[in-house]
């Protein structure tokens, strides 16, 4: 008899369609907070007007606005919004970006927990593959406030409680996790998302469809996230090829947002693999953004999977819209559609960093929990010269 654990998010609420500015006034009012705090990118901060826009509503509850955030989250700028919002004695925290942004916010609030001051007392907290190959996951206490979330790509980050911090020490990749880390309401608001690069946002697409994916080979899979994923592989690229014919189309970008939504309900709550592993030690080796890293790699670990995942790939294939042809060349053809990398060799990466990136990979838990089974570097640089 199959047997699982499938435990729900401390997620109050997902708003979807509603102005941002008005969702985020009904929030706070909702909430009685009183000292707000802002966490975005630079970008959107000092080169558009959506941050102001959007927290037009509530101007009068924000102590403090963090905008230095940097992709694959190092752990200085963590400290720094950790120190910020320490400062402003912040009730709630209204975050408004990628998975970046959130991941930054999510890992503070790990710091706030536990009363982190410095980038190596994360060392105590981040996830960690035991020696015996088990996973260590430390219990953090709950946090002092809440986020609530306004995304702006689709990395689904929002609908997690798991964040991923680089150490640059080592350039190692690290996962936090804690109860309340997480979102605890979303907004999805497709005008927020005007602003954002169209490689980001196609890449983030193809980042959720990883989610979908690997959710469904995944050696612990179940039938709730099973019937999400297949779902959100036809809303996700249905939208993003309506994207490409017209960009400005908020209909397909909220589409787009949901079938995120839909993919990132198995984040943590299944084993992912290789793919998501394996992007996490090129993403921190080689500075790759982790949606271009889904799109270099996750076909090639499908392949690879394929004589231990046939029955779930037949369903993704289905999904991808066509029963006859393999799912990952399905795939392969719609991130070429999308204009997107398809192999590592097009990116600015080193072929000769492939064996670091293989041994980097070795010892992260998603790699370790691949359906067919990885216990050595030369599995892990197996694939990564398949992707090459």
């Amino acid at each position: 008899m199959t047997t699982g654990l499938f435990s729900f998010l401390p997620l109050d609420r997902v708003v979807f369609g509603t102005p941002v500015a008005t969702a985020l006034q009904q929030e706070v009012q909702l909430r009685k907070a009183q000292r707000v705090f802002v966490v975005t990118g630079r970008t959107l901060n000092q080169k558009t007007d959506l941050i102001r826009l959007a927290t037009s509503g509530i101007a009068d509850q924000i102590v403090g606005v963090f905008d230095g955030c940097v992709e694959h989250t190092p752990r200085d700028t963590v400290i720094a919004l950790t120190h910020a919002l320490r400062a402003a004695q912040a009730d709630l925290i209204v975050t408004i970006g990628g998975g970046t942004v959130i991941d930054t916010v999510k890992i503070a609030l790990v710091c706030l927990a536990e009363n982190v001051e410095r980038v190596e007392q994360l060392d105590d907290w981040h996830m960690a593959v035991n020696p015996d190959g088990s996973l260590r996951v430390p219990v953090v206490s709950e946090p002092p406030c809440r986020q609530i979330t306004v995304p702006t790509t689709l990395s689904g980050a929002e609908f997690s409680d798991l964040a991923g911090g680089t150490d640059t020490r080592t350039g190692v990749k690290h996962g936090f996790t804690g109860k309340f880390i997480g979102s605890a309401s979303v907004i999805l608001d497709p005008a927020m998302t005007l602003a954002t690069p169209d490689q980001l946002w196609l890449s983030t697409g193809v980042r959720a469809i990883d989610h979908a994916v690997e959710a469904m080979c995944a050696v612990n899979a179940q039938p709730f996230t099973d019937a999400l994923a297949v779902r959100a592989i036809a809303m996700l690229q249905t939208s993003l090829r309506r994207y490409m014919t017209d960009p400005q189309d908020q209909e397909a970008r909220l589409n787009a947002q949901m079938g995120a939504w839909l993919a990132a309900t198995s984040i943590r709550r299944v084993h992912y693999g290789a793919s998501h592993g394996l992007g996490h030690a090129l993403g921190a080796d080689s500075g790759v953004p982790h949606g271009i890293t889904s799109c270099v790699l996750l076909p090639s670990v499908m392949r690879y999977n394929q004589a231990y995942c046939a029955k779930p790939l037949q369903e993704i294939a289905v999904a991808f819209g066509d029963a006859s042809r393999p799912a990952a060349d399905q795939l392969q053809a719609l991130i070429a559609e999308l204009k997107l990398p398809t192999r590592i060799s097009q990116l600015s990466v080193l072929r000769e960093r492939l064996p670091i990136i293989a041994e980097k990979g070795l010892a992260n838990p998603f790699v370790r929990a691949n359906p067919r089974p990885i216990s050595q570097a030369a599995d892990t640089l197996a694939i990564l010269e398949s992707a090459w």
